[in-house]
């Protein structure tokens, strides 16, 4: 391996221990407590450092949102992929989508409640972004229905997914009735 390799190789490894770090600290303690002094702390190396990573939070917190994003993909996928038929599919996919937002909040903050410098639903969109959304629409195509189009149908599937998911964290909703919700989503929305 060449010097240039290792360099390279020790920058990526850095950068995810930036990442993981921000991220364990978000979900401990919440955004508010992710600083570039506490993590330089935390990782042992000097705000320098993590500033030739990342300008500031608003990257760290981006970066963090790109990794949410394709795990929230994967979950997603593996999810309908279990399911079978169309109507068990897009229940698994609400599931499996009301589910990683409860189990990871700063993740999900970083996706869709802050600034991470991301362009969503644009050209220059990050590959990532594109996937989760890919994610959604796979499943959902199939019940969308003749006279509409599949990535609207998505959109608004996608749009109360998060509100179910925002007001149920902010205890706006009571969690026992986060099954029946799924299936009234479901049974309203998805034509099967």
């Amino acid at each position: 391996m060449s010097v240039q390799e290792r360099k390279q190789r020790e920058r990526a490894e850095r950068e995810r221990l930036i990442v993981a770090t921000a991220r364990e600290l978000a979900e401990q303690q919440g955004w508010d407590a992710v600083t570039t002094r506490r993590l330089a702390e935390r990782i042992e190396y000097s705000q320098p450092v993590l500033y030739s990573h990342f300008r500031g939070k608003r990257e760290i917190i981006g970066a963090v949102a790109l990794q949410g994003a394709a795990e929230m993909a994967t979950a997603v996928r593996a999810a309908t992929s279990a399911a079978d038929g169309p109507r068990a599919r897009v229940a698994a996919l609400a599931r499996a989508y009301l589910d990683f937002a409860a189990r990871n909040p700063a993740v999900y903050d970083a996706l869709f409640q802050l600034d991470g410098g991301l362009a969503y639903a644009q050209e220059d969109t990050p590959e990532p972004l594109k996937d989760a959304f890919a994610a959604l629409l796979e499943t959902l195509a199939e019940v969308t229905g003749d006279d509409v189009h599949p990535g609207l149908f998505t959109e608004v599937f996608w749009a109360a997914l998060h509100g179910l998911a925002t007001l149920t964290r902010a205890g706006r909703l009571l969690p026992e009735d986060a099954e029946p919700r799924v299936e009234l989503l479901v049974d309203r929305l998805a034509t099967v």
